[in-house]
């Protein structure tokens, strides 16, 4: 398991990328090992996830039962966390940034903590105040794309459309297992709620 230290030094490295500090990308290890604990992290946010989603399964109506979202839920949890640092590997190879490769993955592993943990206050705030809701959830995103971008910015080095472009690798695939998913627990809008 990871220890607090750890923790606390992935974090704050992930922070302080979102910030800007030069000195973000120092909190993480080049090394294939680093990159492969930074995986451990799935185990601790796994919590935080499963708190996010008992929030979010109560602002929706599913047709699903409890044991379908949460086999559903843990498998999506797995594949979404894994889809892009393997696409990304073959990115990495053939545009000779294996030598980026571990930082960079181990950085948006890390971003995973403190980003959630602002996605669950986001959508507390915007089930206690549901007129704000979608300013809420464009913000979430506005803040996730933007530290995703950054950290692509800082760690491997591109331009801005470059890091847009993996972005888009990054996001779609998201996209449409959060909409197959979707589909499958026939999530919908609370009706009356």
């Amino acid at each position: 398991m990871l220890s607090g230290a750890e923790i606390a030094r992935g974090t704050s490295g992930a922070l302080k990328i979102l910030q800007g500090d030069p000195t973000g990308p120092s909190h993480f290890d080049n090394s294939l090992e680093a990159c492969l604990r930074s995986f451990r992290l799935m185990a601790v946010v796994a919590p935080l996830y499963g708190f996010y989603l008992l929030i979010y399964y109560n602002t929706v109506a599913v047709a699903a039962e409890e044991w379908e979202i949460a086999a559903i839920e843990a498998m999506r949890y797995v594949v979404d966390w894994l889809l892009f640092p393997v696409i990304f590997h073959e990115i990495a190879r053939r545009r000779g940034w294996m030598d980026r490769y571990p930082r960079y993955i181990s950085a948006l592993n890390w971003i995973n903590l403190p980003a959630l943990v602002v996605a669950i206050v986001g959508l507390i705030v915007a089930r206690l105040v549901p007129s704000i809701a979608v300013i809420v959830d464009l913000a979430l995103h506005g803040l996730s794309f933007y530290w995703f971008l950054v950290t692509a910015r800082v760690m491997l080095g591109v331009t801005w459309p470059l890091a847009v472009m993996l972005l888009a690798i990054n996001w779609v695939p998201s996209l449409f297992l959060s909409l197959i998913v979707a589909r499958l627990l026939g999530v919908g809008p609370m009706v009356g709620g």
